[in-house]
């Protein structure tokens, strides 16, 4: 049976894996990963706005990695619209960099399970076989945050280099060009990132549980045995 000390250890660990899991299922089902102002580039060269008349051509946008809106402002008021990116928005995209964003997540997601349930293994009882033992729960734990890690920074090379937001929101646009003035990556995004930040966490816990720590041993008071004491 493991000490207390790594029983707690490994308990966290466990409940860091575990919220984790749950925090990559929250923000790949929500649409917020980004939102940004777009304006109608053509509405407002027609009428030639000028900075005060801008506003009535500036819309916004917000989508995820499944689904997503945006208001249209093309001087008649906001139009209201919702899309998803899957089957039809995703060929105007790089199809082949947001299915691996997914899939990278969707990984994780497994990786995570498999890491809560070898700490539990770790909490309860010492391992016969050393992958199931605090080698194997930082193996886990380190392709769960690696493959979030890897998801993250494709999905910003998606949104800068490959220009994410702009090809969204012209998609299916005839007429109206829209041009982005405005991203911020949004609560959902920051979920995937606390994610592999407690990954690393976890890293660090399972470190410290291998450490052996010295013992405080008390020196025991040798008995002093004179004649007079052995009298009495």
């Amino acid at each position: 049976m493991p000490g207390c000390f790594k029983k707690t250890l490994f308990a966290l660990a466990s409940l860091i894996s575990f919220v984790s899991f749950i925090s990559i299922v929250v923000a790949m089902g929500t649409p917020k990963w980004m939102t940004g102002k777009i304006l109608c580039k053509t509405g407002a060269d027609l009428v030639n706005a000028t900075n005060p008349e801008l506003v009535k051509f500036i819309g916004e946008i917000y989508y995820g990695l499944f689904r997503g809106g945006k208001i249209r402002q093309c001087g008649l008021g906001g139009r209201r619209s919702k899309f998803t990116i899957f089957p039809h928005m995703v060929k105007k995209l790089n199809t082949g960099l947001h299915v691996m964003i997914i899939m990278f997540l969707c990984v994780a997601i497994f990786f995570s399970l498999v890491s809560f349930g070898f700490c539990i293994l770790n909490a309860i009882k010492v391992p016969y076989r050393a992958i199931k033992g605090p080698a194997g729960a930082c193996l886990w734990n380190f392709l769960a945050g690696g493959f979030i890690v890897l998801a993250v920074t494709s999905f910003m090379a998606a949104v800068k280099l490959h220009h994410l937001t702009e090809r969204i929101a012209n998609f299916r646009e005839n007429v109206f060009q829209f041009v982005i003035l405005e991203e911020r990556f949004e609560d959902c995004f920051w979920l995937c990132v606390a994610s592999a930040t407690a990954h690393a966490v976890n890293l660090l816990l399972i470190a410290i549980s291998g450490i052996n720590f010295p013992k405080i041993k008390t020196k025991t008071e040798e008995a002093n045995v004179t004649a007079e004491d052995i009298m009495y």
